[in-house]
């Protein structure tokens, strides 16, 4: 019995020795990587950073943090963030956002409220710590700028993403992603610019999206310290958005040249196309005329299908342009990440 018990006195006394180690480790980890930001040229600090849980958890907190990358101009205040995990797996990380969050960007200044925002993230045991999987959920989620204006809102929004083993032999890191939101609701001043007949209903129906894309590098800490990973080649197994009467799915395969300029075709169905153009256009996205320049050519290709409202044309991003067979009907997006 003497014997059983200063067992049972061993292991919990080195368990709290691993435990102490641990939560000491994380602190020092934390620190050091806050100070290499400062060091950097970034504002990065927080008021206070604890951790607790024992025996069994390592549940970090950061109150008044607050970190702003000088060089991509984006910023991110929160009043706390949280970081919990079980000390056995301490690969596997839940994080909590709080409901409300400051996001600074080149385009303006946010607020981002939220009733729950956390994720799953399960990462490599090692010192990159690079990303395996993970998963986000949101509830009702407003983004409103701190400029003036009203606020778009998300209802429910799931984000997605896995590393995948069998990505091309070039070094480029390739992850599956998937996307699901419900209760999307644009901006009202924004809506009414693009609808002020107020045809289409607030909210979107569904937005979804399955995707496959390859990174010219992995997703690690090393993609916020230094550079983030830029997409190299990207293959849209389907993307999906109705909005009261239109519907709009896409899938095709694009490569990414290194300043961004993606290569490629995607193939587009369109039900009730010409009310989209109107929109495109109203919103700034097509002038009026490429906007009747698009809409006399996929005119034709609609009517060649017997089905004038419902459109299903590929299109063609090569150059810089967006090309229907051989009329450019717009510029193509430059797809860098900052």
């Amino acid at each position: 019995m003497r014997i059983l018990l200063a067992i049972c006195l061993a292991l919990a006394a080195a368990w709290a020795g691993y435990w102490f180690i641990g939560s000491t480790a994380v602190k020092s980890g934390i620190t050091a990587w806050f100070d290499a930001r400062q060091s950097e040229g970034w504002l990065a600090e927080y008021s206070d950073l604890s951790v607790q849980g024992f025996p069994s958890r390592f549940d970090t907190t950061l109150t008044d943090l607050r970190l702003s990358d000088p060089v991509s101009g984006l910023g991110w205040e929160a009043p706390f963030f949280q970081l919990l995990t079980l000390s056995y797996t301490p690969n596997h990380v839940i994080a909590v956002w709080p409901h409300e969050q400051r996001i600074t960007s080149p385009e303006g200044t946010y607020t981002l409220a939220s009733r729950d925002m956390r994720a799953s993230l399960v990462v490599e045991a090692s010192t990159a710590v690079a990303l395996k999987r993970a998963t986000m959920t949101a509830e009702g989620l407003a983004w409103t700028p701190e400029a003036g204006g009203d606020a778009a809102a998300v209802e429910a929004l799931r984000l997605a993403a896995e590393r995948l083993d069998d990505a091309p032999d070039t070094g480029d890191a390739r992850y599956h992603l998937g996307l699901a939101a419900e209760g999307v609701a644009p901006a009202a001043s924004r809506l009414a610019l693009v609808d002020p007949e107020g045809t289409l209903p607030r909210v979107l129906d569904t937005l979804n999206a399955d995707i496959t894309v390859d990174f010219s590098a992995p997703w690690d800490r090393l993609a916020i310290e230094n550079a983030r990973p830029q997409p190299t080649h990207i293959e849209m197994k389907r993307v999906a958005a109705s909005w009261g009467v239109m519907t709009l799915e896409g899938s095709g395969t694009l490569d990414v040249d290194p300043q961004g300029f993606p290569t490629g075709t995607i193939t587009v169905k369109a039900r009730n196309w010409r009310e989209m153009l109107a929109l495109a256009e109203r919103a700034g996205a097509l002038t009026p005329d490429a906007a009747t320049m698009a809409e006399n050519a996929l005119g034709l290709v609609a009517s060649g299908s017997g089905n004038g409202k419902t459109l299903e044309v590929p299109l063609r991003f090569e150059g810089g342009r967006i090309w229907l067979g051989p009329l450019p009907i717009g510029d193509a997006p430059i797809l860098r990440l900052q």
